[in-house]
């Protein structure tokens, strides 16, 4: 396609209805137009919290926030009495130019201070979160120091003034966790007026930019749904007249999500493991809330579309350390953060979503996963779901094979929404929580090109790269162009043998690739079949870290052993340096195995892990 062509065809793709909101948004807020600009609130007084009349929860308390963080799950950040800096980057100290600027003034990349997101870490209060489940079970500093942050907090951000107030997912998050906090510390029936005062400030500056919101279709419409949900409930139970309805406008567009950004099969419309985490974690807070205030059920779409996205991570998750592919874009996001586990372990996240939406455990025994259950008061369901099994999840073009230890996983190009990253029949494997074949994840959202284009290109995924270039044109930071469709599929098949799965497409400039997986119980096999390329066609095999050595066409490690066999000459077949993401911001080494081929054919590769 040419670039008209193809940018076109791609804002079709999106849809002019989102086109038009976002539009309308931009300039809307521009022109002072969208009420947004005109909003004004007094800054919140404390106390926000009260001690508590409630006996202890007899649960492992988070040990972060006492005299260390990890930002982004990942990064130490030294904690002391005093409130942090809210308006700095915590990792260089740079502040953010004339803070008492209207947030609409803010630029999103600012280089003097970095990524904004960098900003927003410590304004996401998991601290909140922390700090309340300390006062629950009696201590009163963990008390006054969450009265004094929030003070703090509220004083250098008055209302929608200075970067914390940008984003209206940002500000959702913080209503989200202050609901969990008043719901942990037994304060939502009677909050204090500090409290109350700083939920509604928050959803004035949600409600106005729903549609924006929406016209992403990813999570920051589920997110802001979600805040104005809870807080609108919230405020009406108290008799504040827009409480009823923020609270109808959150359902509404719950249910309107649930229904556009949930396949039947669970899928996600953002394509990616830790943003549906993000979602799913998200509805677990919805549900726990209208459960706790008594309110009427959503619909039967609603439970069956959460159901079904609880379903889809429970089977991409390993049971034994809840880790799962480095699927899509990954900013380093996590919610409800009420356990020790480990980032990448989802299993708190399925645990809670499996006894809220399917009244089951996703894990029989007793473990940091069924902490959240406990704090927020959800009984464990007494009946065990199914172990993850074979998947294809058709609506987001994801087939998961099991076998035995071993799993494997394909992303196969079904784009309904828009892709963050060129990943067609990219092939992740797993043994026994192990990741033997890699995705590299995404890095940062705000560095250099090259890395902007290694993240999210082909180059950093298991698949064919045809004539150096990705399988679609980058038309912006976050969006490609020319989406894949796919144009071949054979249906995932259990035999006694073999697990088997195939698909393949054609990209835009003709070239084709068509992959078959056999998931054994010693070993993998895939088939790759390439065309219609000009110059050149790359395999590559994301291998993960260790003392591996190639031998000709053979790649080993031990009882890992990876030999590729081709129908035409191979030219090229070399280890070379690559890098993944496993945390936000975090960029390691990784061997990464190159097959080039100048001719159209089969390359057939067997990993092998068992003798």
């Amino acid at each position: 396609m040419t670039g008209i062509t193809s940018k076109v065809s791609t804002a079709l793709a999106l849809g002019l209805p989102n086109i038009a909101r976002a539009a309308s948004y931009r300039v809307g807020v521009k022109l002072g137009l969208n009420p947004v600009r005109r909003l004004k609130a007094a800054v919140p007084k404390g106390p926000f919290f009260q001690a508590t009349t409630l006996g202890v929860v007899h649960v492992p308390l988070v040990s972060g926030w006492q005299t260390v963080a990890h930002l982004f799950c990942r990064w130490p950040f030294t904690v002391t009495a005093a409130p942090p800096d809210w308006l700095a980057n915590p990792f260089t100290g740079q502040r953010v130019a004339a803070p008492e600027r209207g947030w609409w003034q803010i630029p999103d990349f600012d280089p003097a201070v970095g990524d904004i997101k960098l900003i927003w870490e410590l304004s996401r209060m998991d601290w909140v979160l922390a700090f309340a489940q300390r006062a629950r079970n009696g201590d009163g500093e963990a008390r006054a120091r969450l009265n004094d942050w929030l003070a703090d907090w509220c004083m250098h951000n008055p209302p929608y003034r200075g970067p914390n107030w940008k984003c209206g997912q940002e500000a959702s998050i913080r209503v989200m966790h202050l609901a969990m906090a008043a719901m942990i510390s037994g304060q939502v029936q009677q909050p204090t007026p500090g409290l109350r005062d700083l939920v509604h400030l928050h959803l004035q500056r949600i409600a106005p930019t729903m549609q924006y919101a929406v016209a992403q279709d990813n999570n920051h419409g589920t997110s802001e749904a979600a805040a104005l949900f809870i807080g609108g409930s919230w405020l009406a139970a108290l008799g504040m007249p827009e409480g009823a309805r923020w609270q109808q406008i959150g359902r509404r567009w719950l249910e309107d999500r649930a229904a556009r950004l949930i396949g039947a099969d669970g899928s996600f419309s953002q394509y990616s493991l830790n943003y549906h985490r993000v979602m799913l974690d998200t509805f677990c807070m919805v549900e726990v809330w209208r459960r706790h205030m008594a309110l009427p059920t959503f619909s039967g779409r609603w439970q069956e579309r959460a159901l079904a996205a609880t379903q889809w991570l429970h089977s991409m998750v390993s049971p034994l350390n809840g880790d799962g592919p480095n699927l899509g874009a990954n900013d380093g996001a996590r919610l409800l953060q009420l356990t020790d586990s480990a980032y990448r372990d989802c299993r708190p996240s399925v645990q809670l979503a499996m006894a809220l939406f399917a009244d089951q455990r996703a894990y029989p025994q007793d473990g940091p996963w069924n902490h959240a259950l406990q704090w927020l008061g959800v009984p464990s369901p007494q009946a065990l779901a199914p172990q993850p099994g074979n998947r294809a999840a058709d609506d987001g073009g994801f087939a998961v094979l099991r076998r035995g230890a071993a799993m494997a996983m394909l992303r196969y190009p079904r784009f309904r929404f828009r892709p963050s990253q060129a990943d067609a029949l990219h092939l992740d494997l797993w043994l026994s929580g192990d990741n033997l074949l890699r995705d590299a994840g995404s890095y940062s959202y705000n560095t250099e090109p090259k890395w902007l284009n290694y993240f999210g290109g082909t180059a950093s995924h298991n698949t064919v790269q045809f004539d150096d270039r990705d399988q679609m044109p980058r038309l912006s930071r976050f969006l490609f162009g020319d989406w894949l469709k796919t144009s071949f599929i054979e249906p995932l098949m259990q035999e006694a043998q073999a697990t088997h799965f195939a698909a393949g497409y054609r990209d835009g400039h003709r070239a084709s690739h068509q992959r078959r997986i056999n998931l054994r119980d010693s070993h993998l096999q895939v088939v790759d079949e390439v065309a219609g390329f000009a110059r050149k066609a790359v395999l590559r095999w994301r291998v993960a870290p260790g003392s591996w050595r190639l031998e000709g066409q053979r790649l080993m490690n031990g009882a890992h052993v990876l030999t590729v066999q081709a129908s035409m000459p191979i030219v090229r077949c070399e280890l070379v340096e690559g890098w993944e993401s496993r945390h936000y911001l975090e960029k390691t080494p990784l061997p990464v195995l190159e097959i080039e081929v100048q001719q159209p054919g089969t390359l057939t590769t067997e990993y092998r892990w068992a003798v």
